[in-house]
């Protein structure tokens, strides 16, 4: 199946649905490319139909701006303005002479091909949770904390009865008094960041008083739900139960194991942990979460520079590949708010370029002071909520740090020895660490970190596994758009 469009939006978040109604509402046909069954992103994760959710709102903050996308993306495709392409799966996105060609795998299996003609492409591919292994992390039980609240919004379910959620970042807040409001028990919030590093970034959190007061009606919740908080702690090792009443140790889990508990320790001033603070907390749920990492595979396969991780962009939020522009989590992690504020200013300026016009900046005004603003406050936020400086020395030699190619700690250490330097490259040649299914983007902080190397992107050449059939077919486009 082939679609035509001017624009193509890859993503159905915040970032894609703003820019997608600024451009349409400024008479550019829009095609919205997103994996998801219905549009919202991660952010405003939605309940299938026949779950029959009463109150999904319940579930989200924001929700008023939510409905305010929901009811212009409908308003816009009933108007024949925007295409909402579903369950397509973005692998590639290809730059001819005359435009771009959007490859997608079609469905929950991604064997059918699918393919959009764009004379411009909006790169809103949003962000992924950081990875940091621990003995015991392979656990089931274990979840990331962003998996815990897909769970809980998009599925309607509980991960467990007890849970504890640790790690750091402000996802915590919303998932610990989201699990204990749909009736978990939040044995714990285990929170690795220091309070001092709040107040050293004062200026910029005062700068944003409703995330201060989004911040207090998180902590009022955890009052009210009777969550304890430990701050400057950190989740040391995940224990799992037998069948036989056994235990699993150094993070290997046997046949019949299951979560059911995890010491926590506080650390230090060097982040390291404090002998003699261990403290186990029974629970049979960890929803464990560090932070964000943007997705950038399309951009950097399109050529897109990159500052540090994140995609480059100007003011107009263009990269500097001519007809490509990227908003949201992908040019820098900075929640729903900032990704609404650079997807509008993105559509606006798309829509003037195609149309052969400058944009006049004085149209996103509002919007350009809120994304100068957020931007600031995010890059506080991601001072004050960085891991723990000595996390690597909680890797035992015997954890799983790359779990397709069940690649151990002391496997990468042993690598990094013989190297004599930290060379990632080098060490996944030699023990096959980030090689696997999902080619690096789980254990390549943890990888980077044995191996004492910045975190660094990793160029590949598809955003995900491609059938080797879908891809000896691709390119066959003739240019016409043909019907499925």
């Amino acid at each position: 199946m082939t679609e035509r469009a001017r624009l193509a939006v890859v993503g159905a978040g915040p970032a894609g649905l703003a820019a997608a109604i600024a451009a349409s509402a400024r008479g550019v046909h829009v095609t919205v490319i997103d994996s998801g069954a219905d549009a919202g992103g991660q952010f405003y994760r939605q309940p299938a139909d026949d779950l029959g959710a009463r109150r999904p709102q319940a579930l989200h903050h924001q929700w008023h701006t939510w409905e305010r996308l929901r009811d212009g993306l409908r308003a816009h495709i009933a108007a024949g303005r925007i295409t909402h392409l579903r369950d397509h799966h973005v692998w590639l996105v290809e730059r001819h002479l005359n435009g771009f060609t959007v490859h997608a795998l079609l469905g929950p299996e991604q064997e059918r091909p699918a393919e959009v003609l764009a004379d411009a492409v909006l790169l809103a591919t949003g962000g992924y949770e950081k990875v940091l292994p621990f003995p015991g992390w392979t656990l089931p039980g274990v979840v990331t904390a962003g998996g815990a609240q897909a769970m809980l919004k998009g599925a309607l379910v509980l991960p467990g009865r007890i849970a504890v959620v640790a790690g750091t970042g402000p996802l915590l807040l919303p998932v610990a008094t989201g699990l204990a409001a749909a009736g978990a028990e939040v044995a714990a919030l285990v929170e690795s960041a220091d309070p001092k590093a709040f107040l050293r970034h004062g200026r910029a959190f005062a700068a944003q008083p409703a995330k201060l007061a989004e911040g207090a009606q998180y902590a009022a919740a955890l009052l009210r739900h009777r969550v304890r908080t430990y701050a400057r702690h950190t989740v040391v090792e995940a224990h799992g139960g037998t069948a036989h009443g056994g235990e699993a140790r150094g993070g290997e889990v046997r046949g019949g194991e299951r979560l059911e508990a995890v010491t926590v320790a506080a650390l230090d001033a060097d982040g390291r942990v404090r002998p003699g603070t261990q403290r186990r907390i029974p629970c049979d749920t960890l929803a464990v979460g560090h932070g964000m990492l943007p997705h950038t595979d399309l951009a950097e396969t399109l050529g897109c520079r990159l500052d540090g991780l994140n995609v480059r962009v100007d003011d107009e939020q263009r990269t500097d590949v001519a007809g490509v522009w990227a908003a949201g989590e992908t040019t820098g992690i900075g929640g729903a708010a900032l990704s609404l504020a650079e997807g509008h200013i993105a559509g606006r300026s798309i829509a003037a370029r195609l149309a052969g016009t400058e944009p006049d900046p004085r149209g996103w005004a509002a919007a350009a002071r809120s994304r100068t603003r957020l931007r600031r406050f995010f890059a506080a936020v991601d001072a004050a909520y960085a891991p723990p400086a000595r996390w690597t020395e909680l890797i035992t030699d015997e954890t799983v740090v790359c779990r397709c190619e069940e690649v151990t700690g002391g496997a990468i250490r042993e690598a990094v020895d013989e190297l004599g330097a930290g060379d990632v490259r080098t060490v996944k040649l030699l023990t096959r660490a980030g090689m696997g299914w999902c080619q690096g983007r789980m254990c390549a902080p943890a990888v980077a970190g044995l191996a004492g190397c910045a975190l660094a992107p990793s160029r590949r050449p598809f955003a995900r596994p491609v059938p080797l059939g879908v891809l000896a077919r691709a390119g066959e486009t003739t240019g016409e758009p043909e019907d499925d």
